[in-house]
Order: C-alpha cells, then sequence, then structure tokens
C-alpha cells in the first residue's frame, strides 16, 4: 500500500468538511463573502505558519503563479456558485471531472501525449457529464453550467500546477491563490459585505479556512510520498465521502440517471489517473 493514501484520504476528508461548510453557511452568504474568508483566513494563516520571517510573495515563474491564482480562485467562485444551485452530490460529481480538462489542457499547453485510452477515458467523463444535463435552462442547469466551469478552470489550474511545482514549493503555490483571491472577490465583496453574525456562523467560516488549508497541505504532502497518478485515484475518494454526506445530511435526490453519470465522471476521472501509470512503468524500457 502507498505510504501516500493516509495522508490522501485524509486530505479527502478535510476537502469534504470544507464543501459541507460551504452548504451549511446557506444562501445568506453570497459566493464574494465565502470565498473572502477562505482566501483571507488562508492567506493570514499561511503567513503566520511559512513566511514568518521571509518575504512571502518570493517565487520561480510569478507570472505564472499569478494566472494559476487567478485561475483557481474562480474555479473556487463557480464552484460555490455551483452548490447554492444544486445538491451537493451532483456539483461535485460534474466537479471531479477536472483531471479529464487537465489532460487536454496539457496537451494544448505543454503537448503531453493523450493515448487512445487516455481519450476514451476524456470521453467518458465528459459523457458522463452530459448525462447529468436535461439542459433545461433553469436554476439547475445553470448550477450544472457553473459546475462544468469550475472543472474546466480546476483543470486548467492542475496543468499550470504540474510546471510551477518544479521550482515552487506548495505553501507558496497556495498562498498565491489565496493572495489572487483576495484581489479577485475583494470588489465583490466589499461593495455589500455579509458578515457571520452567530457563533454557528462563524464556526463554520473558520471551518472552511482551517479544512481547506488543511486538505491542501495534506495533499501536497501526500504526493511527496505516491505518483500523481495514485495521488489522484486516492483523492476521488472526496467524491464517495461527498455524496455519501449530500445523501445522509442533506437529503441529496439521487436517480438511476444520477448514479450512471456519476459512474462515468468518476470512472473516467480515475481510468485516466491509472492510464498514465502505464508510461512510467515502461519509462525504463523506452529510455534504454
Amino acid at each position: 500500500m502507498s505510504s501516500g493514501l493516509p495522508l490522501m484520504l485524509a486530505a479527502a476528508f478535510f476537502f469534504t468538511l470544507g464543501t459541507l461548510a460551504i452548504k451549511l453557511l446557506g444562501p445568506r452568504f453570497r459566493v464574494w463573502d465565502i470565498a473572502f474568508f477562505r482566501f483571507s483566513g488562508g492567506l493570514v494563516l499561511l503567513v503566520l505558519l511559512f513566511f514568518r520571517h521571509t518575504n512571502p510573495f518570493r517565487g520561480s515563474n510569478r507570472r505564472l503563479l499569478l494566472i494559476r491564482g487567478c485561475t483557481g480562485s474562480c474555479a473556487f467562485l463557480c464552484l460555490v456558485a455551483a452548490l447554492q444551485l444544486l445538491p451537493i452530490s451532483t456539483a461535485m460529481v460534474i466537479f471531479y471531472a477536472f483531471p479529464a480538462f487537465a489532460a487536454l489542457f496539457s496537451y494544448v499547453l505543454y503537448r503531453e501525449e493523450v493515448s487512445p485510452l487516455g481519450a476514451l477515458c476524456i470521453a467518458g467523463a465528459l459523457a458522463g457529464i452530459a448525462l447529468l444535463f436535461d439542459f433545461r435552462w433553469d436554476g439547475a442547469a445553470q448550477g450544472k453550467a457553473l459546475a462544468v466551469c469550475a472543472s474546466a478552470l480546476a483543470g486548467l489550474t492542475v496543468a499550470f500546477i504540474k510546471k510551477l511545482r518544479a521550482t515552487n514549493g506548495s505553501a507558496t503555490i497556495y498562498l498565491y491563490l489565496c493572495a489572487m483571491g483576495l484581489v479577485v472577490v475583494f470588489p465583490g465583496f466589499v461593495s455589500h459585505p455579509i458578515l457571520p453574525s452567530s457563533g454557528l456562523e462563524w464556526g463554520l467560516c473558520a471551518g472552511l479556512v482551517a479544512a481547506t488549508l488543511a486538505g491542501q497541505l495534506l495533499m501536497n504532502q501526500g504526493f511527496a510520498y505516491c505518483r500523481s497518478w495514485e495521488g489522484g485515484v486516492f483523492m476521488s475518494s472526496e467524491v464517495v465521502l461527498t455524496v455519501a454526506a449530500g445523501i445522509l445530511v442533506f437529503g441529496d435526490p439521487v436517480s438511476l440517471r444520477f448514479w450512471i453519470g456519476s459512474l462515468l465522471v468518476l470512472g473516467g476521472a480515475v481510468a485516466l489517473n491509472l492510464e498514465r501509470a502505464l508510461p512510467a512503468r515502461t519509462a525504463p524500457a523506452a529510455r534504454s
């Protein structure tokens, strides 16, 4: 068993807690408010934990760090908006098609080859998304469109991170996400800020900040002990945890169409990560 498995499962658990906190905060809080709490709290904690005695914005390839911060924060905004319009399970299943988008963007940006089997996995994930749509332009369809946008932006962000991790630490990459996220959301937040008004709401906001930071750091640490495709497979457990929470806590409606679409999306994402292991196993022979 990979030594990164416990770290990745813990990361998935904390990311699930963060998603639940967003859902429990409810419609009183706008997308801008939730994002502001997450990014400002994350920035403060990162500086206190890692950058008290150094320039926090030192980093290699700052232009790409800034771009990654913008795409990552926009992905989060779209996901929060989707969670406010959709059952939590549906939003997260669609969002977890991001490995397919990451493969597509990696090919477009860096000419990373996609094998025929990989292309089939991508097609399966996208077919699952199509199945989850009913193509009626109501609140649910808008939420699904936002979830697809979040998934695509997350895929683009993953493609950027793969390049950035070669010369930047995980704390630096996450710091730029929080900083650029604040730049993106501050105008919307300051126009009509909504602050927590009860101990429960303050607790949910604090839980969102702590859970997303813990999940991010655990995931990054986990990738030090397992290969990227293994980490992607392990992190897919977040979907299982979130769907279970959606059904048990929020009473999310499920149907045969939902289960088939979910299996296509999650199966395509997992299979794509597993397919990436094949070149790694045959690489020594290819180099000789």
